[in-house]
């Protein structure tokens, strides 16, 4: 460090980083750290294997990518073919995109090869790319597993390992092969595990990959940033496209994030608020990488308002400004949840986070509340105002039957309160009796008995006055 200039002792110049990499970081805009990088990355440069638990947003990608490209770039560049120095395995192409983008822009001039492997995308390009080797390769598990097997990517030299979003790649059902490539890589190789949520599994991945991390914890687990406003707005699931419609005209919802439980239900979404008057495009697995970037590019650079999205894609989205985030659905992981509002209110900035929720949806919100230790407000739209109604939230669930979604009678279709069975029953009284009234088989029930005995036959003849 240079010490007659005081101004180098401050931001990331403290925390070790230093040289053209300092340089960088100042002119992409790093300029103060973040609690997560002011606590792992002089740990990291000491050599230390990091275990760090910090909702989304927070800065993770920085907080791993200065220490890595700080000791390659004290390497030199010599790489040997088809080998990588560090590996980022994160759980979506999205997110692996954005974090090639990051290590970028803080190693520009500094020479740093990157390469990006994941599904959707051609692999001979990816072959191609890594056939001179990489100093940093981020990729999704399943497409590196593929091209590993095969010989084309040789995993022996690669001495640093990050595996970002890890909570994520458990969901996705990616821990085994998390656990084969690990293997993989060098044996002396320095670890960074970061999570959102710190389940048993992951605490036991931990354990087998770290070796005396360094536990860095800027936010207790599950929790989400102060600067999101959070409410539920109380809808049933016939309702949600007129309430979602009303909320989009207003202005003020500048940059919005709808996200659908299933990828049925997204494309769903976009295609009513495109019959509503609403440009929207949408992202989910079933779309290629080319169409979800396409969708993402254009959300990123304003000229798409809304962006409807599944939870895949969740933890891949950092786009900056974004106003809103709509759970259109609750997600059936509670910790989603934390995920997707996680994508408003980054940075400081302020966000909020809306969620519409039908009476049938009751438990799955318990559950979010339950991981957010919260309980969410109530309000009657987007702007958050609360409902003036005493208790509005336990009136509205008490109320409120779930929509009726099955019976061939259309989505959402309800039985109007004095709508009768044909049987003579009320609505919601079990299945009809088959046969003739009256007719019952040996040793059943007889229902209605009083019924009929009281109104069947004939009237009784008018009493003589």
């Amino acid at each position: 460090m240079n010490n007659e200039n005081p101004a180098e002792l401050e931001g990331f110049a403290r925390l070790g980083i230093s040289g053209a990499l300092l340089k960088a970081a100042t002119n992409a805009g790093f300029t103060d750290p973040k609690p997560i990088q002011a606590q792992s990355i002089p740990a990291q440069l000491e050599g230390r294997d990091i275990l760090g638990v910090a909702q989304t947003g927070s800065g993770k990608t920085a907080a791993f990518a200065l220490p890595i490209l700080s000791k390659i770039i004290a390497l030199g560049t010599r790489r040997r073919p088809k080998t990588a120095r560090a590996l980022i395995l994160v759980p979506t192409r999205e997110l692996a995109v954005q974090i090639e983008e990051t290590f970028r822009l803080l190693s520009k001039g500094a020479h740093i090869s990157t390469a990006l492997v994941l599904g959707g995308v051609s692999r001979f390009s990816q072959v191609k790319k890594l056939a001179p080797g990489v100093d940093v390769l981020i990729a999704t598990p399943g497409r590196l597993t593929d091209l590993v097997r095969e010989g084309d990517v040789i995993l022996s030299e690669t001495t640093w390992l990050v595996l970002d979003e890890a909570d994520r790649m458990l969901d996705m059902g990616f821990i085994n092969d998390v656990r084969r490539l690990a293997k993989a890589t060098h044996p002396a190789r320095q670890t960074a595990l970061f999570s959102a949520t710190m389940p048993p599994e992951i605490e036991q991945l931990a354990q087998g990959l770290l070796r005396n991390p360094a536990r860095v914890e800027v936010a207790p687990q599950g929790t989400t940033a102060a600067e999101i406003h959070q409410s539920v707005v109380m809808a049933r699931t016939r309702q949600k496209r007129q309430v979602l419609s009303t909320m989009l005209a207003d202005p003020g919802m500048r940059s919005v994030i709808v996200f659908a439980r299933t990828k049925h239900g997204a494309d769903r979404v976009t295609r009513d608020l495109e019959r509503d008057g609403f440009e929207a495009a949408v992202i989910h697995g079933n779309k290629s990488q080319n169409a979800r970037q396409k969708a993402l590019n254009g959300f990123r650079d304003g000229s798409v308002r809304i962006l409807v999205a599944t939870d895949i894609a969740a933890r891949g989205i950092d786009v900056p400004g974004i106003s809103h985030v709509v759970n259109f659905d609750l997600p059936d992981e509670a910790e989603s949840y934390v995920h997707r509002i996680g994508r408003t209110g980054r940075n400081g900035a302020d966000g909020v986070a809306i969620t519409l929720c039908d009476p049938a949806e009751a438990s799955k919100l318990r559950a979010v509340e339950r991981i957010i230790r919260m309980r969410l407000p109530v309000a009657r739209d987007h702007t958050g105002e609360p409902d003036p109604r005493p208790e509005p939230r336990v009136r509205d669930m008490a109320a409120l039957k779930p929509d009726n979604d099955q019976g061939g009678r259309g989505e959402g279709r309800a039985q109007r309160p004095d709508q009768r069975r044909r049987d003579g029953g009320k609505p919601g009284q079990g299945k009809p009796f088959p046969g003739k009234p009256g007719e019952h088989k040996a040793g059943e029930r007889k229902p209605f008995r009083a019924k009929r005995r009281r109104f069947g036959g004939k009237r009784p003849a008018a009493k003589a006055a």
